[in-house]
């Protein structure tokens, strides 16, 4: 069912998932799929609704461990862990927006900051030099990618309080907080006007740009064609075709699975909608843990906040007694 045509390169493999298959209960939502990701590279990913792309991502950053297959970076095997993906330089964006909304946009990109900082509870409840000096780096870390994404101005605002466009490219910036060497946007143009469109399409070339590998989910065709130097098409959870975008445009089996026409060996329609049904109701349960982490996060902001207004106001006392 898989045809690959992809140009011989001798650059850095940096992701490498073999036959990554998916399966909830006695549903398959991801079939093994072989997907490489090279260093410098923008790749893409399409398939009609239901086609198991975001679990495909969910699989390749810890938030499912696949029921076959392997994934690796950089030639080590990824943990079945989330935390530990992203802090071996995997980082990710989502299909619908997880913010910290009640944050504002400078602490956002410092929660995604967190993977790299080395200074433990004590040392910031203490206040301790070397939790000082790594604040101020972190900082300075966030503004500059504020900076690159174009939101520098906007630091001291409110996540909720920005436009949609914006939001988006905030998200962005977070993930490349952690310093990752690929970064995977779950359809990052999603719900955006042609001109923000353009705008991300920009950003992304920057991104690829300062030596990140990107692998990229989107439904706009003309957004992921011009963008992309290979395009994988994924239909009910199988790999189609892959290859580069003229190659891809021009097979017949991706029409025909956007038109919902059935080709050769496609699954009946029965099978693809208990398959789907399988994806969202995973993806509501990802949502639930995403949730508990935003709560997490911002019991931690507000903990740390009081514990440093504490410190400043003793710190006063004892300058008063003296």
């Amino acid at each position: 069912m898989t045809t690959t045509t992809t140009a011989p390169s001798t650059a850095e493999t940096v992701l490498d998932a073999r036959g990554v298959t998916m399966r909830f209960g006695g549903l398959t939502a991801v079939r093994n799929v072989d997907l490489t990701v090279r260093s410098g590279e923008i790749v893409g990913l399409i398939g009609p609704n239901g086609a198991g792309k975001t679990t495909f991502f969910n699989c390749l950053t810890g938030l499912y461990i696949p029921t076959e297959g392997e994934v690796r970076y950089k030639g080590t095997v990824l943990p079945p862990k989330s935390y530990k993906v992203t802090a071996a330089g995997v980082a990710r964006t989502f299909q619908n927006i997880r913010l910290f909304n009640n944050m504002t946009v400078l602490e956002n990109v410092l929660v995604g900051r967190h993977t790299r900082t080395k200074e433990g509870l004590w040392s910031a409840l203490l206040r301790l030099p070397g939790f000082h000096r790594e604040e101020k780096a972190s900082r300075e870390k966030a503004m500059e990618l504020l900076e690159f994404i174009g939101l520098d101005s906007k630091a001291e605002h409110l996540a909720r309080n920005l436009p949609y466009g914006d939001q988006r490219k905030l998200e962005i910036a977070r993930a490349l907080a952690s310093d990752p060497g690929l970064i995977l946007l779950d359809e990052p143009t999603a719900g955006m006007n042609p001109q923000e469109t353009r705008t991300t399409e920009e950003l992304i070339f920057a991104i690829r740009d300062k030596g990140i590998a990107v692998l990229v989910i989107e439904h706009d065709m003309r957004f992921i064609f011009n963008l992309c130097d290979r395009v994988a098409c994924l239909v009910q959870g199988e790999k189609l075709v892959e290859g580069t975008a003229s190659e891809v445009q021009g097979d017949e089996r991706v029409v025909a699975a956007y038109l919902g026409e059935p080709f050769e060996g496609a699954p009946g329609a029965e099978e693809a909608a208990a398959v789907e049904a399988a994806e969202a109701g995973a993806a509501e349960a990802v949502a639930a843990q995403a949730d508990a982490a935003e709560a997490e996060a911002e019991a931690e902001a507000e903990a740390e906040a009081e514990a440093e207004a504490e410190a400043h106001s003793t710190t006063s006392t004892d300058g008063e007694a003296k």
